[in-house]
């Protein structure tokens, strides 16, 4: 098969099969990175994309209108559950922390829904609210555009507008929060950000903001400092922050002062704590896969119908403990408040003694859907891995399709042949 050829199959097939057959899509990762850095200009970009052998992917992925269309319509549908006064009251029910109060009209920057493509459609696995990557796969799209590989009769997804569109949540996040003009200061903040694997998005973050004429930081939050209910990098009073950190409570000792500037409304911090505890606390699975509860919260049935294909997704308790472990090969278990794939476990893998630690800790048993597969040629050789779709949005619109593209139990960067990856519309 052809990126060309047609068939009488389903869209759905249509388009698994091709994703794993099609071989002609190899991309040239040394043009890639060159046009990147052409395009952003960020100094020693060049060398800190070359060190990050796996961070682009070495093919292209096809998703068709109707899955993309479907994935919007899950995340409307997920933004209008979470609007709900049962669902705000069920989420502020559970916390301990008044964190999770603050700044209640911001939207949260750079919300990542993941989803696996399958012949029923796509089925969301995970909401994220620190998604990192956006600004590396808008690049990546963008360089994609400008090379010769493109498939005739395929169309590559938010070519030349996805980074003025992020810029722009900033702002709009700005003006939700009730504040006028724009932001002196931005500091883009997380642990240790030189060594963050994804440090280069940070700098194209920087870098596009800067050319919209905003200061822009990069800064450990050792660095900041809360003095005169103002927050502070060094010198430079900070307006606003883009928190790449996962203390998603901000309770670590060292973002004291960017959890104070948070709590007094000193600073808009985006994503936040309310952010993760709305949407990207995966016990919030076990309510949008539950149409009964929906229904009675007051959700319109055209968003139940939407979020009919979400994964059954139960909290794992005593109560359920031998249910779950006697059906556990259908299932995928998940910390709770986890983040980077990072203690997650597929049922099929289970040991007891895992098992007994998924029973002392905080976690969710969600029905397991396996990854699509795509084929890819590395070095030669003709494989096939895995790969999911992201929606990059901001207030429930997209900013950005990408793929990212990996072998295992999970995504990652560790994949030869795998990393990001430009999704084309087939």
């Amino acid at each position: 098969m052809t990126c060309t050829q047609t068939t009488e199959l389903s869209d759905a097939r249509r388009l698994i099969e091709l994703n794993q057959s099609c071989f002609c899509m190899t991309l040239s990762r040394a043009d890639l990175d060159a046009g990147i850095v052409a395009s952003v200009g960020v100094d020693g970009l060049d060398k800190l994309l070359s060190d990050r052998s796996n961070l682009f992917a070495a093919t292209g992925v096809f998703v068709s209108p109707a899955d993309i269309a479907n994935m919007q319509s899950q995340v409307a549908a997920i933004e209008a559950a979470a609007a709900l006064e049962p669902f705000q009251v069920a989420v502020h029910g559970r916390a301990i922390d008044a964190v999770t109060l603050a700044q209640p009209e911001t939207n949260g920057l750079f919300m990542g829904y993941d989803f696996h493509i399958s012949e029923q459609g796509p089925q969301l696995i995970e909401i994220n609210t620190n998604a990192g990557g956006g600004f590396l796969a808008a690049a990546l799209q963008d360089a994609a555009g400008r090379a010769a590989f493109k498939c005739s009769e395929a169309e590559l997804q938010n070519e030349g507008v996805a980074a003025g569109m992020m810029v722009g949540t900033f702002l709009s996040e700005w003006h939700a929060a009730g504040r006028t003009g724009r932001p002196g200061v931005i500091a883009i903040v997380d642990q240790d950000p030189e060594d963050q694997y994804l440090y280069p998005d940070m700098l194209m973050a920087q870098h596009h903001l800067q050319q919209a004429g905003i200061e822009t930081l990069i800064v450990d939050p050792a660095e900041l400092t809360y003095l005169n209910e103002a927050l502070w990098a060094g010198s430079s009073r900070v307006d606003m922050v883009y928190n790449r950190l996962t203390d998603f409570d901000l309770s670590e000792p060292g973002n004291t002062a960017l959890r104070q500037a948070l709590m007094e409304d000193a600073a808009i911090v985006s994503p936040g704590p309310r952010h993760h505890a709305v949407y990207a606390d995966k016990r919030n699975l076990i309510w949008l896969s539950d149409a009964d509860l929906l229904r009675s919260w007051g959700l319109a049935e055209e968003h139940i119908l939407a979020l009919e294909s979400v994964p059954i997704t139960k909290r794992v308790s005593a109560e359920n403990a031998e249910e779950l472990w006697t059906a556990r090969k259908g299932y995928f278990f998940k910390p709770a408040a986890g983040f980077g794939s990072r203690a997650t476990y597929r049922g099929d893998k289970l040991t007891k003694r895992v098992w007994s630690e998924i029973l002392e800790g905080n976690y969710i048993a969600q029905a397991f859907v396996p990854a699509t597969l795509r084929a890819v040629t590395v070095e030669n050789e003709q494989l096939t891995l895995k790969y999911d779709v992201r929606l990059y949005t901001y207030a429930g619109e997209t900013l950005l399709v990408a793929a990212r593209v990996y072998q295992g139990q999970t995504t990652n960067f560790r994949t030869s042949g795998g990393g990001f990856s430009v999704v084309y519309q087939f």
